[in-house]
């Protein structure tokens, strides 16, 4: 009776303990590397570049299943795209990545939700935003173009480049500049640069966007680069184009940089756009206006608005150079550091304001850099765009003429500066824009 009670004892303790291992197996782990960020603007059932995330498993043994809500889409390593896919334990264990695009049916914002998730496994989800747009396009341009000085280099680079855009359906377009460094490293300093474009006509080259080197570090921080709207001269960003890249570059170092168009061609403000220059002292940093001095350089123009004109608009950029004195009551030379405001004149009254302050270097995402980056020049800092100044008029102005001006801030410099250079500089371009929905003439300037 004994010997069959012990049976029974051994069996109730095994079939236990059998029980108990089997509702307590490990099922691993996995874990997850990489971020995904906003996709931005993609063409309408056009596929984004994709992002990728990293899955790497810890003795897995269970697959994991990836779903994707929304206009999104996932692969598994180079497989093919669907909305959701089932990945096995072994290869998690030796790890995949996992590639999500974007293919937007609709115009607008897109929002989606891709989950990672596996039997007793915490899940994993990422918000995935996207904005459709009707029609995108990449035109590529400078490539990782040397610009250096010596060593064989120049400060500038020209390259004529296919814009395949129709400009009456272009709604904006943003130029975005890329700065890697040469094997030798980047440039130490902080230094003028700019991109300007030919008029086919006129064969004038107009400055489209202004942008300072960083301080001996790339912009990788940005994934596109530096962005500038140049929208306004979408009239000209067609067939075949003509650029000039130019960095102010003291060394044979130098900078790569490459220069990279995102046209969005939908339904544009207005169909016809026309774009002329008023005042152009920007070749380099030192080319620009003589603060506080008496000089002679050209303010003002007068200009006549085409009949049909539906919108007009300045465009300036202006950036300030040079440690002159005296300086501010708070410790600040002109004209790079000093806090300034200009006015824009309209046939002698004041019209529009320029003000030459901070704009947070700081928080600039070209962090950190080697050099003096931190504090806020007057209106620019190392490793930024300078900002394009739109001032809109309240009215068209259809069929008018009026008198432009450009006035600076009163100020003296007394000459007294220890700083090697004693002077101050406004590098400034200035043009007109005009826009309508009917075929529009340029304004005419003089």
């Amino acid at each position: 009776m004994k010997h069959i009670q012990f049976i029974l004892l051994l069996s109730i303790i095994l079939f236990t303990s059998c029980g108990k291992e089997t509702s307590e197996v490990d099922p691993g782990s996995f874990t997850v590397k990489g971020s995904i960020t906003d996709f931005e603007k993609v063409g309408l059932n056009a596929p984004s570049e994709a992002q990728e995330i990293n899955l790497t498993g810890e003795a897995l043994t269970k697959s994991l299943l990836s779903v994707v809500t929304g206009d999104f889409e996932i692969a598994v390593d180079n497989g093919p795209y669907s909305k959701q896919a089932t990945i096995s334990a072994n290869m998690v264990n030796r790890g995949v990545k996992l590639k999500v695009r974007c293919i937007p049916t609709s115009v607008g914002e897109l929002n989606g939700i891709l989950t990672i998730s596996g039997d007793n496994l915490t899940s994993i989800t990422y918000d995935l935003k996207a904005a459709g747009v009707e029609k995108l396009l990449l035109v590529s341009t400078f490539s990782n173009q040397r610009l250096a000085f010596g060593g064989g280099y120049s400060q500038k680079a020209e390259g004529s480049f296919t814009f395949n855009t129709d400009p009456e359906k272009v709604e904006t377009i943003t130029m975005y500049v890329k700065l890697s460094c040469p094997s030798e490293g980047c440039n130490a300093w902080d230094m003028y640069a700019n991109i300007r474009l030919q008029d086919p006509v006129t064969e004038e080259w107009f400055e489209i966007g202004r942008f300072i080197t960083p301080y001996g570090v790339d912009n990788s921080e940005l994934p596109k680069g530096l962005p500038i709207d140049v929208t306004d001269f979408k009239s000209l960003l067609t067939g075949e184009v003509n650029l000039r890249s130019f960095i102010e570059v003291w060394g044979a170092d130098g900078w790569l940089l490459s220069l990279d168009f995102e046209v969005i061609e939908g339904t544009p403000d207005y169909k016809y756009y026309a774009v002329a220059p008023l005042l152009d002292y920007a070749q380099h940093s030192l080319s620009g206006i003589p603060y506080g001095v008496q000089n002679d350089f050209k303010l003002d123009k007068c200009i006549t608005i085409p009949g049909n004109a539906e919108e007009t608009t300045l465009r300036t950029t202006i950036s300030g150079w040079g440690h002159a004195t005296p300086n501010d009551p708070d410790g600040r030379p002109c004209a790079e550091w000093c806090f300034r405001t200009h006015q824009v004149l309209i046939d002698e009254n004041p019209l529009f304001e320029h003000t030459m302050k901070g704009i947070g270097c700081d928080q600039n995402p070209v962090k950190p850099q080697f050099g003096n980056w931190q504090p806020d020049r007057a209106g620019w800092c190392p490793g930024m765009e300078v900002p394009v100044r739109n001032d809109i008029f309240d009215y068209a102005r259809a069929g008018e003429s009026f008198c432009y001006k450009y006035q600076l801030e009163p100020w003296i410099n007394d000459m007294q500066s220890t700083a090697d250079n004693k002077n101050a500089y406004y590098a400034i371009t200035s043009f007109i824009v005009v826009k309508s929905n009917t075929p529009i003439d340029l304004p005419v300037v003089g």
